[in-house]
């Protein structure tokens, strides 16, 4: 605001022109020499009528022109001698009679310049989404397809869709490797290519890094680090993984039973829109209700000093008549009523609010599957015993009798996320202290919070499963899902974790292919419709967009297998503490997973039955 209130004529490309002489928005408005607010009023925009209401600048009412930088017209900056002047002077008056140095203005320049690059490559962004924005859907279809197939897939070929699955993931990451090191020759010898990153620095162009070297021996390194990680976990879990696929086969036939859960992520996933627009309008709302305060300025002592006023009654007020300097200028953006004063409360609580609704809504989510997953183990005659709607008969018994439960596990991992949030801002705020113990004790508390949560999660996660199948309060579910998983810690380990890692490899699976076909497309590498594809700023902008929403889409499918696995898990770990397999306790598992997983080292000790 104060750098529009200085002057340089306007760059000859800019139609807007800048007063040709030293003279500010407060000082003409505060001139008595007659003509000088008549003179200033050319510079303002049409609209303007009240000149007592805002001051050039302040408010965007009055704008005296334009330049190359924000809008605005600066002083004319120049070097003599290798000092940064104005004129003949290393200071300026800033129009409230104070004198200020250039290099005050030059850093506020340099300022401006990012905000203005930042927004070229906004709406450099904005383009390419307009021009692709249809292209980019078309290979969100094609993700959710291949998840699709893929899931129809493993509900009939489990065991031969996860060894292909592993083949695959190990191919398209080799392909990977074998074009980093493509790019990686092909740049040999060219100029610029040996540029490390480092020098280069960042660039808002990202196309620029893949002209290195550097980047694509960086890429080529990754992926050999991500290949040589699963081959090696293959080998050393080849025996679980055969475990694992028993398991998946189970869920498989549970899926294929309730194949309406397949569809239930899309319920999440509207409520959770519902809950993200009730805290951005909330949050608009409240940042947009403050008011513009003005204030009583003047150069003489005056008892009026810094006193409210307001600029279309003050020229009548006997504020003017006690001191005829005094002046209704724009303070800032606000209130003083009780209101306005807590309304950075009411954000952080608002913030609150949306970690609790949408942890309230995914634990919805995850115990309504866990219930309609349930009823498909415990159902002695499968499917014969199970509901007629499994999946809607959950969603029932989980609003009508489990919402406390499921409102007090979401404010337990809410809380903690609200405070992982705090100490992300307090990070922010402190990164430019130089208080090293701080820095470190923040760091430390970051870290423990990070486990805390992910810790929360898994406990609350199969707490509703054991909500789902006794029906009993969270605290009790909490406990005794932690215990049946201490007491099952090797299945857990081996079992779990293992059908997790290989639902990521499906995952990457997917993931990895859409990527490259919207990379090859993008980038007009596929000759058939080479012409097809729209002219981009960045093209990286697309393919970011068809990846991550690849991911989200992907993700949505193997959640519900997920979830099915876990809740399958939990059943079959009960069950054996619950009952022996004789004709008198006989085991709810089906005969398939029965025999695989009573074998082996998963054989149950009499010392483990016995406590159940």
């Amino acid at each position: 605001a104060e750098g529009a209130r200085a002057f340089t004529h306007n760059p000859p490309q800019l139609s807007v022109k800048c007063p040709d002489r030293y003279l500010t928005y407060l000082g003409a408005y505060s001139s008595r020499a007659p003509g000088e607010l008549e003179y200033y009023r050319q510079f303002c925009v049409p609209e303007f009528k009240n000149p007592q209401k805002v001051g050039c600048g302040e408010r965007g009412g009055i704008s005296p022109g334009l330049n190359s930088l924000a809008r605005r017209c600066f002083p004319a900056i120049r070097a003599k001698k290798g000092v940064i002047m104005v004129g003949n002077e290393t200071t300026y008056d800033d129009g409230r009679g104070r004198r200020r140095n250039v290099t005050e203005l030059l850093e506020g320049a340099k300022k401006a310049n990012v905000v203005l690059e930042t927004r070229q490559l906004a709406m450099k962004i904005f383009e390419d989404y307009t021009v692709s924005w249809y292209w980019i859907i078309i290979g969100l279809v094609i993700a959710m397809v291949a998840s699709l197939i893929f899931i129809v897939l493993l509900r009939f070929l489990a065991g031969i869709m996860v060894w292909v699955m592993i083949v695959m993931v190990i191919l398209v990451l080799g392909y990977g490797i074998f074009h980093c090191y493509l790019e990686y020759a092909k740049l040999k010898g060219e100029a610029g290519s040996d540029v490390s990153l480092k020098d280069l620095g960042f660039q808002t162009d990202l196309r620029v890094y893949l002209h290195l070297r550097q980047t694509w021996l960086a890429f080529m390194i990754i992926l050999c680090i991500v290949e040589v990680v699963i081959i090696l976990l293959l080998i050393f879990l080849r025996k679980r993984i055969l475990i694992a696929i028993a398991l998946i086969k189970e869920a498989s036939r549970a899926i294929g039973h309730i194949m309406m859960s397949l569809l239930f992520p899309l319920c999440t996933f509207f409520l959770l829109c519902l809950c993200i627009a009730y805290w951005a309008s909330t949050a608009v709302f409240l940042s947009t209700s403050n008011e513009a305060i003005y204030k009583v300025f003047n150069e003489t002592a005056c008892q009026f000093s810094g006193q409210t006023c307001k600029p279309e009654t003050f020229n009548t007020s006997n504020v003017t008549k006690l001191c005829p300097d005094a002046q209704c200028l724009f303070a800032f953006y606000g209130g003083e009523t009780a209101y306005h004063k807590y309304l950075i409360v009411l954000q952080f609580f608002n913030v609150f609010m949306f970690f609790w609704l949408a942890n309230f809504v995914i634990a919805l989510g995850q115990v309504t599957l866990a219930g309609a997953f349930a009823s498909y183990y415990w159902a002695f005659k499968k499917p014969d015993d199970m509901p007629a709607f499994p999946l809607f008969s959950a969603f029932g018994r989980a609003l009508r009798y489990h919402t406390g439960s499921l409102a007090f596990g979401s404010l337990i991992l809410a809380i903690v996320q609200v405070i992982r949030v705090t100490l992300e801002y307090l990070d922010h705020r402190l990164k430019a202290a130089d208080n090293k113990f701080a820095k470190f004790l923040l760091s430390c508390l970051k870290c423990c919070f990070w486990c805390l949560e992910k810790f929360i999660k898994f406990l609350n996660r199969n707490a509703y499963i054991m909500i789902a199948i006794y029906g009993t309060n969270f605290c009790t579910s909490a406990r005794n899902a932690f215990f049946l998983l201490m007491r099952n810690i090797i299945r857990v380990a081996v079992l779990d974790k293992v059908t997790d890692f290989l639902f990521f490899l499906g995952k990457l699976l997917i993931v990895g292919s859409v990527g490259i076909l919207a990379f090859f497309f993008f980038t007009q590498r596929i000759k058939l419709v080479q012409d097809t594809a729209p002219p981009l700023n960045y093209y990286w902008v697309p393919i970011l967009t068809v990846i991550v929403g690849s991911y989200l889409i992907a993700h949505g499918f193997f959640s519900v297998y997920g979830m099915c696995v876990d809740t399958l898990f939990l059943c079959f770990c009960e069950d054996l503490e619950r009952n022996d397999g004789s004709p008198e306790r006989p085991y709810y598992m089906s005969p398939e997973l029965s025999e695989i997983l009573l074998k082996g080292n998963l054989e149950p000790s009499k010392s483990t039955d016995s406590q159940g």
